[in-house]
């Protein structure tokens, strides 16, 4: 009677060893979440330990504007904000035209500072908001890939985020535009779709559809969101893996999700109206088809299911034409039917400099080269591969997800260098997949083989004298009366059968084991090399955000025999006119310094980085390649009194007025045909 005691009271020690180990486990995970969150911060203050606190590049001079009014004027104030120093004499309405997200976040952030008497100023604020999101950002990957993979994929896949230089050349401190909240809100939603998935949750499923509508507040990528879901549903559809739980991570989504995002004024009706949504509105009518065949499957009988099935099948085709013949009789007017120019241009990467050069002069909006890649993700261009098969070992709902994310964003990658952003994420949930995979193959191997000899000799002496000691006992009962042996067979009959059958199962696992285990040098070399190259990954990382993204774009600076010179002549053209002009002077240039010219020079601009005006901006470049007469005439019927150009012709600065003369002649010949791009390149006597 004593060895049943022994064994139960070792189950409670077992039991404690292992909540111990998780208590401990939970609590490292913690402090290495915390310690990755500040990696990504501190890896973002380069910008402003070298040069100083401000806004760079162009677009953030503009949302910095709106947030200072915002925060100086309230938010009533700011959606009836209708802006006259812009697009002159058109002027432009703010609260209708901007998605919102980014100034009311930061916004908000300013206000609770100043509540808690933390006197912070709007730039301030503005210049750490991004450093602040990479590490929600990091943490929201962590979230999303221990939902795929488990923790130890999780931490991995934060630490490369929190240092992949594509995400750095967007969220370095001073980069406050857009995608400084949109990559969170993107991973966050991301999260919360495969936490429903994986627990038929309705909570998730409404903190999803809220995350999503953040999203839609904070970037026009949201569409990115509804169009990768509806993909992975249906996929998830076709290949048989239908369930409760993926209708329910989907409709509210769809439902929910759209009706917020009808919420925000820059989108309004677009959310049902365009193109880019339909897809979503499809699969939402698959799903529910599908759900419903599954229903009546359960309660009628084999015959009556069949014939069921085909009215359900027969109606559901006869609703997805109608639908599908609605929608291209609503877009059928347009001639882009019902897609926008950025969504043609991702879908056909020839048709922006077919037909909207606006957007093929974006240098972001270029397909990227094969360094780029390189540049961006660095080493996980190499372990993507490997993650990807990672996923199908095994496949689940939450991996075929990130197979079909990772897939998509390489190509739109491909299509667009501003989309490398999309892929960052993707990448580093795959790779991280891949490191945690392949370090617990060869720390395995490694414990096997360090362990194999000692076990197998303890195993050995064990085996020896546990038979040593049953032939004794056979013995013994063979000179026993059968009296005494017809006692008591069964329970040590029991036993011995239970022992036999465990037996073969120990050995049997104990040769997988060994089967799958590697050799003890390859896996320390291995291993060696693994750490080698996550040291090459984290030093690249560290120079890419201290010299290849940490440079403001007004701040210019050239090395040479006699040190650093810092050419500060953005800002100091943009004091000149603000000092030596008048208010209420119309200043004319190229699209590109139209936030700067009215941010820093608070002067009205004819033209800026908004671009929603085609022929206004065809105007300005018409009149930039007109000779100097024709070039008076236009600018005075627009009141301009002052003219800004930029040349950098004596600095070699490579980005001025006169490298961008092209795209003025394409754009300006788009609109009036009169401007011909030949014209400008053939000497003519």
């Amino acid at each position: 009677m004593a060895a049943p005691e022994t064994s139960t009271a070792a189950v409670p020690t077992l039991y404690t060893n292992n909540t111990l180990r998780n208590a401990f486990g939970g609590v490292l995970s913690f402090f290495i979440l915390l310690l990755i969150g500040v990696m990504a911060f501190s890896i973002r203050l380069f910008s402003v330990i070298k040069y100083e606190s401000v806004i760079h590049e162009f677009d953030p001079y503009f949302n910095y504007r709106v947030t200072q009014f915002l925060a100086k004027n309230g938010i009533y104030e700011f959606w009836n904000w209708f802006d006259d120093r812009t697009w002159y004499p058109l002027g432009r309405v703010i609260g209708g035209t901007v998605y919102p997200g980014l100034t009311l976040t930061a916004g908000t952030i300013w206000w609770l500072l100043n509540s808690l008497n933390i006197p912070l100023s709007v730039e301030t604020v503005c210049v750490f908001t991004a450093p602040i999101f990479s590490a929600f950002a990091s943490w929201a990957t962590y979230l999303l890939t221990k939902e795929v993979k488990g923790t130890g994929a999780g931490l991995t896949a934060a630490a490369l985020l929190a240092m992949v230089p594509s995400y750095i050349s967007r969220s370095v401190a001073g980069s406050y535009d857009n995608e400084a909240v949109a990559i969170f809100a993107l991973i966050f939603t991301f999260y919360l779709y495969i936490k429903t998935l994986n627990t038929g949750s309705l909570f998730y499923a409404t903190l999803n559809s809220i995350s999503y509508f953040y999203m839609v507040c904070s970037w026009g990528g949201y569409t990115f969101i509804i169009n990768l879901i509806p993909m992975h549903v249906l996929l998830c559809i076709v290949t048989g893996r239908f369930s409760s739980r993926l209708y329910i991570a989907y409709a509210p989504l769809v439902v929910l999700g759209t009706l917020l995002a009808a919420l925000v004024p820059v989108v309004g009706f677009n959310a049902v109206m365009t193109s880019e949504h339909f897809a979503s509105f499809l699969v939402f009518i698959i799903i529910h088809v599908v759900a419903f065949v599954y229903y009546i499957k359960g309660i009628l009988s084999p015959k009556m299911f069949k014939v069921a099935v085909t009215l359900v099948v027969s109606v559901g085709l006869a609703v997805c034409c109608a639908v599908i013949a609605v929608l291209i009789a609503l877009v059928a007017s347009s001639p882009t039917k019902g897609w926008s120019g950025r969504s043609l241009s991702l879908l056909d990467p020839t048709y922006a400099s077919k037909y909207i050069p606006i957007i093929a002069s974006v240098s972001e909006h270029q397909p990227p080269t094969w360094p780029s890649y390189f540049m961006d993700i660095n080493v996980l261009a190499f372990l993507v591969p490997a993650g990807i098969i990672a996923c199908f070992l095994p496949l689940s709902d939450a991996s075929s997800f990130v197979v079909l994310y990772i897939a998509t964003s390489v190509y739109f990658s491909g299509v667009m260098v501003r989309l490398m952003l999309v892929l960052a994420p993707a990448a580093c949930i795959t790779s991280g997949i891949a490191l945690s995979q392949a370090f617990d193959v060869f720390t395995g191997s490694i414990k096997f083989q360090l362990s194999g000899a000692s076990s197998n000799t303890e195993v050995d002496a064990a085996e020896t004298s546990s038979s040593t000691a049953e032939s004794q006992t056979d013995a013994v009962k063979t000179e026993k009366p059968e009296e005494t042996a017809k006692n008591r067979p069964s329970r040590k009959s029991k036993k011995k059968e239970r022992e036999h059958g465990e037996k073969p199962s120990t050995k049997a696992k104990a040769e997988k084991k060994r089967l799958l285990a590697l050799p003890l040098e390859s896996s320390v070399i291995s291993l060696l090399l693994l750490v080698l190259l996550g040291a090459f990954y984290v030093v690249h990382c560290v120079w890419a955000a201290a010299e290849a993204y940490s440079a403001p774009s007004i701040v210019l600076t050239s090395r040479s025999h006699d040190g650093l010179h810092v050419f500060d002549d953005f800002r100091e053209a943009y004091a000149w006119l603000r000092h030596n002009t008048d208010v209420d002077d119309k200043v004319a240039s190229w699209w590109d310094y139209g936030y700067q010219t009215t941010a820093m020079a608070n002067r009205t601009v004819i033209v800026d980085n908004n671009t929603w005006n085609n022929t206004h901006i065809a105007t300005v470049g018409t009149a930039m390649s007109s000779p100097e007469r024709a070039a008076w005439e236009i600018f005075h019927s627009l009141d301009v009194k002052y003219v800004l150009v930029v040349f950098g012709g004596l600095v070699g600065y490579p980005s001025d007025d006169i490298n961008k003369f092209l795209w003025m002649v394409r754009i300006g010949g788009g609109v009036f045909p009169h401007i011909k791009e030949p014209d400008y390149l053939v000497c003519r006597n």
